[in-house]
């Protein structure tokens, strides 16, 4: 049995037309649209389960709080609701970890480019994180094998490099990648 979901025509959405889309539907709203995302290729999907396993094991270890990965709903406003690739969320801040969806800025967020999404993920959500408030972004790059950071200081992104070799992060102590295994 398939359920139908009617959302009116509009020209700008918000979070509560979203929420009533079915679970699981590949859509971000973005600025007030919702923008429908394709399922990531394979080699999208093996980068990013790579860097969750690594991540996540080394907060569980250390009891640092919780790692996410894709499709969670993190909640910016009205009219931006994203699913960021991989977040991680502080032991300190886990009360924005709400029923349905991530209720306010995660630490840091992790951003694989594809071809369906990179205007999104260089631009507009970059811009987002970065007055919500997200305190570490990390841009995974594919087709040039490299990820680059960026840090907040007072709202603003300072980018941290663009790592060739191991990656580290400037937020979670001791937390490093070596980049080549990334993209193996």
């Amino acid at each position: 049995m398939s359920i139908t979901v009617q959302i009116e025509k509009k020209k700008s959405y918000t979070c509560d037309d979203y929420e009533r889309l079915p679970e699981g539907a590949p859509y971000q709203l973005i600025g007030g649209e919702l923008i429908m995302t394709p399922a990531p290729i394979p080699y999208h999907q093996k980068i990013l389960g790579k860097i969750f396993f690594e991540m996540n094991k080394f907060v569980e270890e250390n009891n640092l709080g919780e790692v996410y990965l894709a499709p969670i709903d993190v909640y910016f406003s009205q009219t931006d609701v994203y699913q960021p690739d991989i977040i991680f969320i502080s032991k300190e801040r886990l009360n924005i970890i709400g029923e349905k969806k991530i209720e306010g800025s995660p630490d840091l967020i992790i951003e694989i480019l594809s071809p369906a999404t990179a205007y999104y993920d260089l631009r507009i959500k970059k811009e987002m994180y970065e007055r919500g408030g997200v305190k570490e972004y990390w841009i995974v790059d594919p087709m040039q094998k490299t990820v680059e950071v960026f840090v907040n200081k007072k709202s603003k992104f300072e980018f941290l490099g663009n790592f060739k070799d191991v990656v580290k992060s400037d937020l979670i102590e001791g937390f490093n990648i070596a980049v080549r295994e990334i993209f193996k």
